[in-house]
């Protein structure tokens, strides 16, 4: 392509990369909260980090979990939502902000074992080293964060007691991520086979700033061809629905799921409002307290969203963390 385009693409890649990464997340290392960088997990030489945020002192402190978003693709733990870095400060909690291997050089049932494993660090060394509280835990994520948000419930030991799933979703293989998709902000430069490979040599990391580009490219191009299931799973399409079930939580909800807030805005075109309407009805059958909260007009993000609505969301998420 020339010049021009290729900077027109970029551009693109930027803006819908900062979409999927939830916008109005804020810099935690801004926080008064002390930070410490630790490996949680060391696979094959490559460590998978998590950071850590806790008031001065040694009490022993509840924690807020969260897990970055990105499509499985893209994301690192250093951006968490402002909304958890101030209720944190206001109420002494600490925070656990979790990297993990990336798809697709990392596959779905790898990524989730990470996520197993950091919450089995965390209850052991973790706990001990900074003085955290395993019995105390809620889980909160946006996008794909939310996606697995909604997966500790029912796969980590110890269990948290609460979930807060920003525009989550609970199922891996619906038209929604398994068909081309129709919509403007998946479709506005057409991304190639080849362009997308140009983003990995197949190198495993845990934090997007490592690959070639963001995966920006490389999710468009799984968007725009309905390949994002398989290719992030690794499972084909033959056996997928049967082998990808214990990673979607809205086939694993039972009675003895955390309760769980969920927010999502009516207007979503990239995680579609059906996800989190899908979970609460699993919720209802199965007797799981739980709270869905609508942004009537908010895109992902909450983008286009009434502000007060917002705000009110956001009020019911720390209200719920606290309880």
């Amino acid at each position: 392509p020339s010049m021009t385009t290729r900077l027109l693409i970029g551009l693109m890649v930027a803006l819908l990369g900062a979409a999927c990464l939830t916008p109005a997340l804020t810099e935690a290392a801004e926080s008064k909260l002390e930070k410490t960088t630790v490996a949680y997990r060391e696979v094959d030489g490559h460590q998978v980090l998590a950071d850590v945020y806790r008031p001065d002192g040694d009490d022993v402190r509840p924690v807020i979990v969260w897990i970055h978003g990105g499509a499985l693709i893209m994301g690192f733990r250093d951006r968490v939502h402002p909304q958890v870095i101030s209720l944190a400060e206001e109420k002494n909690y600490a925070i656990v902000s979790l990297d993990y291997r990336l798809a697709p050089e990392t596959k779905l049932p790898e990524l989730i074992s990470d996520i197993e494993t950091a919450f089995q660090w965390l209850a052991t060394k973790g706990a001990q080293q900074f003085h955290l509280d395993p019995e105390r835990i809620v889980v909160g994520g946006g996008s794909a964060g939310g996606y697995l948000t909604l997966v500790t419930g029912y796969r980590v030991t110890p269990q948290p007691n609460g979930l807060v799933a920003l525009y989550g979703y609970g199922d891996l293989i619906g038209d929604w991520y398994s068909t081309p998709s129709p919509h403007p902000r998946h479709n506005r430069m057409k991304v190639t086979r080849e362009e997308a490979a140009q983003q990995t040599d197949g190198t495993v990391i845990s934090d997007s700033r490592q690959r070639r580009g963001n995966g920006g490219m490389i999710y468009l191009y799984y968007r725009q061809n309905g390949l994002w299931p398989q290719m992030v799973s690794g499972f084909p399409p033959e056996t997928i629905a049967e082998q990808i079930a214990p990673f979607e939580p809205v086939r694993n909800v039972t009675s003895e799921y955390p309760p769980t807030l969920l927010i999502h805005g009516k207007s979503d075109k990239d995680v579609p409002y059906e996800q989190s309407t899908l979970m609460a009805e699993q919720f209802e059958q199965h007797n799981v307290p739980h709270v869905l909260t609508t942004i009537e007009n908010g895109e992902h993000g909450f983008g286009g969203g009434d502000p007060q609505e917002i705000e009110a969301a956001y009020q019911t998420m720390r209200e719920f963390i606290v309880k």
